[in-house]
C-alpha cells in the first residue's frame, strides 16, 4: 500500500473546511503528489446537502434560521447530513492510478470503506458496509460517505457519528425521500447509532491501517479563497447563513 500523508486540520468556518477538501483535490489533479487523509471536526453545527439534493426535500430551514445553523452544498454527490461536534469528519484524496478499484464508483466505495470497517472493528465489531456508501452497526447507520471525481483524481470523504445525538439531526434534516433499501421508512431517531469510540482512537486507527503516518506540514492556501467562492457560490445566500428574522 501507498504511505499516506496525513492533515488532521480543522480551519475556523464550515465554509472553510468543505474548500479544503476541494483544494486538497484541485491540487492533486494538477500537480500530482502521494494521497492525503485529512481529519477534521467542526466546533459549530452546520447542515451540508449534496451537490444534488434538494434544500425544501432535504432541510427544516424555518429550525435552521431560527437557530442560525448554516445550509451549505458540498461539491460530492451523496445525501444531507448534520456535521458538527460528535461528528469526525475525514477525507481521502487520492490518484485514480492508486488502484484499479478508484476507476469508478462502487469499486471506489468498497475499496475504501472496507478497510475502514477493519480498523474500526476493534470497537464495533459487528461493523458492516451498507447500502451504496455506508457503515452500520447492526443495521444503524453510523457513516455516511460521497465522492467527487477528476480526471486524474478523486475526492472520498465522509463522516463517523460517534457523539452526535439522532434528535438534533432530526431537527434540522427531514426524512429522506431517497433512502437506501436496509433503511426501511425507520426515522432518524431508529435509523442513526454512535460508534463507541473517541475521534484520537478512530484517527489513528484509520491512519495506521492506510499507512498514513507523513504528517502534511503544508495544505495548498493559494487555492482557498477560489475553492471558498465555489462553496458560497454553490448555496443560495439563504442556505449560506440562515436570517435572524
Amino acid at each position: 500500500m501507498h504511505s499516506f500523508r496525513l492533515l488532521d486540520l480543522t480551519l475556523s468556518s464550515p465554509v472553510e473546511n468543505l474548500a479544503l477538501d476541494e483544494a486538497l483535490l484541485d491540487d492533486l489533479e494538477e500537480n500530482g503528489h502521494d494521497p492525503i487523509l485529512r481529519f477534521w471536526e467542526s466546533d459549530r453545527y452546520f447542515v451540508v446537502l449534496g451537490r444534488a439534493s434538494s434544500l425544501t426535500d432535504d432541510v427544516h430551514v424555518a429550525a435552521c434560521r431560527q437557530d442560525r445553523i448554516p445550509v451549505l452544498r458540498r461539491a460530492s454527490g451523496g445525501g444531507t447530513i448534520l456535521q458538527g461536534p460528535g461528528c469526525l469528519s475525514y477525507a481521502f484524496v487520492l490518484p485514480i492510478s492508486l488502484h484499479p478499484d478508484l476507476r469508478d464508483i462502487r469499486p471506489t466505495n468498497r475499496f475504501i470503506l472496507q478497510r475502514i470497517a477493519k480498523a474500526l472493528q476493534k470497537w464495533q465489531p459487528a461493523i458492516t458496509v451498507q447500502g451504496i456508501s455506508d457503515l452500520a452497526v447492526d443495521g444503524l447507520k453510523i457513516s455516511g460517505n460521497a465522492q467527487r471525481r477528476k480526471r486524474t483524481a478523486l475526492l472520498f470523504h465522509g463522516t463517523l457519528l460517534y457523539g452526535m445525538q439522532a434528535g438534533l439531526i432530526a431537527r434540522y434534516v427531514k426524512h429522506p425521500k431517497r433512502k437506501p433499501d436496509y433503511r426501511g421508512d425507520r426515522r432518524h431517531g431508529a435509523f442513526l447509532s454512535r460508534i463507541d469510540a473517541s475521534p484520537h482512537e478512530m484517527k489513528q486507527a484509520i491512519a495506521d491501517a492506510w499507512h498514513a503516518h507523513v504528517r502534511l506540514e503544508t495544505w495548498p492556501q493559494t487555492r482557498m479563497s477560489r475553492a471558498m467562492v465555489n462553496v458560497v457560490e454553490r448555496s443560495h445566500p439563504h442556505e449560506m447563513e440562515p436570517s435572524t428574522t
